[in-house]
């Protein structure tokens, strides 16, 4: 029975990851998945790839959303990062929505693709350099936030599987 506990250290270990960590490992998955989409010639690869970056994108923006975006707008008494990247959010699920289920036929998806990574590349680069220094230099228990937003990103994981 001892050797069924150690199966559940893996996600014990995400759950330790504090906010902002979590956030970083989420921009550096997508960053891969981007990559490999660009190196990819097979459409059935394609469709994976660009199936696996949409859940992985909106799962990501819908916790900072719920979680992370309030806490740090409360913490920094911020109304122009957390706003911005609200919008940034806007224009990213617009693109997802019209990739979501799209066939891969072409120049079209494989722009609109090109398009979410250049966006999903600005975000991030924005978000490292100016809100999670300014987050992390906060009061924001980034400990607790990170559990919180592990657990909400667990569910919304397993919501999305029986979808």
């Amino acid at each position: 029975m001892t050797t069924a506990k150690h199966t559940t250290p893996p996600k014990a270990s995400t759950v330790a990851k504090d906010a902002i960590a979590l956030l970083k490992a989420d921009h550096e998955a997508v960053s891969e998945l981007f990559t490999e989409f660009e190196k990819t010639r097979s459409v059935a690869k394609k469709k994976t790839l660009v199936a696996e970056i949409c859940t992985a994108l909106s799962v990501h923006a819908q916790i900072e959303e719920e979680i992370f975006y309030p806490a740090v707008k409360a913490a920094l008494k911020d109304k122009l990062l957390v706003p911005e990247a609200t919008i940034e959010h806007a224009s990213l699920k617009e693109l997802i929505a019209q990739l979501d289920g799209a066939e891969p036929d072409g120049e079209m998806y494989d722009a609109k693709v090109k398009v979410l990574s250049e966006y999903v590349k600005h975000h991030v680069k924005e978000e490292q350099s100016e809100m999670f220094p300014k987050a992390k230099s906060s009061s924001l228990d980034m400990a607790e936030l990170g559990a919180r937003m592990a657990e909400r990103k667990a569910d919304l994981l397993t919501h999305e599987a029986h979808a």
